[in-house]
């Protein structure tokens, strides 16, 4: 696949393409979400093997969304046609997705290690100081305002952000470009370096649109109170965070483009 350089303002078409096709059709994004969602919560359930499995298939997950949001924007439905083209994928691409996974695997528990390493039991003391009813309110502000807890904080902002930039692009990569693990991973942080104008400005329209959104829970908090307001974010937060998923498909396709014949839609 070929890379493209985009200007910064690319940043903002891809989350206004992410709402334009999320809205083009909001119950086949809904379901798929509700998908991913129940084979999450199933896995995490299950002991000792499900959230090594849950880590390996991630990427999976996110090529789910990559595949529908492409089907949609071609007029395609996006249920069940992101699986059926899925489960149609040929044997190298699943071993690659599989290799992809794995290696996800990896670098998330080196990441879990490191932050356990850092911030020792400063999380679970503050967790039970917090959830004591008996406990002071300054019991759980001197756990908060234990150093270990705050460097825990900053290296799970960090590290999630360094491990994101590898595997942002690599599913799709992997899939459509038929590249390996290790050299998708290497072309997905390329690709986001070269083009990271644009990214910052994609990042910070996600971080503005959740400040609104804030701003305005904090409102309706106010006026009617928190049930009211729970009704309201629930939704608004699932739909906030499928279009972050749909808008995957439009930041890969602003950063490559297929060189050979174009991959075959599969129909729904």
């Amino acid at each position: 696949m070929k890379l493209i350089l985009v200007p910064p303002k690319e940043g903002l078409v891809w989350v206004r393409r992410g709402f334009q096709v999320f809205f083009r059709q909001p119950l086949g994004f809904a379901s798929l979400f509700a998908v991913c969602a129940l084979v999450f919560f199933v896995l995490l359930r299950v002991p000792f093997v499900g959230e090594p499995i849950l880590l390996v298939i991630a990427p999976v997950g996110s090529l789910l969304f990559m595949i529908a949001s492409r089907l949609s924007a071609a007029g395609e439905r996006p249920v069940p046609g992101a699986f059926v083209e899925l489960a149609s994928a040929d044997r190298t691409r699943i071993v690659g997705m599989l290799k992809l996974g794995v290696a996800y695997l990896v670098a998330a528990l080196l990441a879990i290690g490191l932050i356990a390493a850092v911030e020792g039991d400063a999380l679970v003391a503050f967790m039970e100081a917090a959830g004591n009813p008996q406990a002071s309110p300054e019991a759980a502000a001197t756990q908060l305002a234990d150093p270990r807890l705050q460097a825990g904080f900053l290296l799970r902002l960090g590290l999630g952000a360094i491990l994101s930039i590898p595997f942002w692009h690599a599913p799709g990569l992997v899939y459509w470009g038929a590249q390996s693990w290790a050299k998708a991973l290497f072309f997905s942080t390329i690709a986001i370096w070269r083009n990271k104008g644009a990214f910052a400005v994609y990042g910070l329209v996600w971080a503005g649109l959740g400040l609104v959104f804030a701003m305005l829970l904090g409102l309706v908090v106010g006026l009617a109170g928190p049930l009211p307001a729970t009704y309201i974010a629930t939704p608004l937060v699932l739909i906030f965070t499928t279009v972050l998923y749909v808008s995957l498909w439009f930041t890969f396709a602003g950063c490559f483009a297929q060189e050979g014949p174009e991959p075959p839609l599969a129909s729904a």
